[in-house]
């Protein structure tokens, strides 16, 4: 039973290999050119002025978290629709059953004012 994940193991210390070999390679026979302008910070070629670094609001933690909510919701209907006419009413039901519980949970979301901008 072992012997039938061989290739895979191998092929996964082979991938590994090669980019190990890779990244040590281009370290030892890159071109390591060092100076004062390639240290300093990149940033559309302007000096910086005043703090650099900036908080991200916590409004698009919120965006993209519901984003990806939302969107693996919608993931879980394309496996319905393929499987549509073999399911049945059960899986009609089970369907409609879903949306229901992601449309009160939008609208909860909604209510809750986490999709306003201001």
């Amino acid at each position: 039973m072992l012997r039938d994940y061989v290739p895979v193991m191998l092929m996964m210390l082979v991938g590994a290999g090669f980019g190990v070999v890779a990244v040590v390679l281009s370290s030892a026979l890159g071109p390591k050119r060092r100076s004062r302008v390639k240290k300093e910070t990149y940033e559309c070629g302007m000096t910086t002025q005043g703090a650099t670094y900036a908080p991200t609001p916590i409004k698009y933690y919120v965006v993209a978290l519901l984003f990806l909510v939302f969107d693996l919701e919608c993931v879980f209907m394309y496996p319905w629709a393929v499987h549509y006419k073999s399911l049945g009413v059960f899986g009609f039901v089970e369907m409609v059953i879903f949306m229901v519980v992601l449309f009160v949970c939008y609208v909860y979301v909604w209510k809750k004012g986490a999709l306003e901008w201001e």
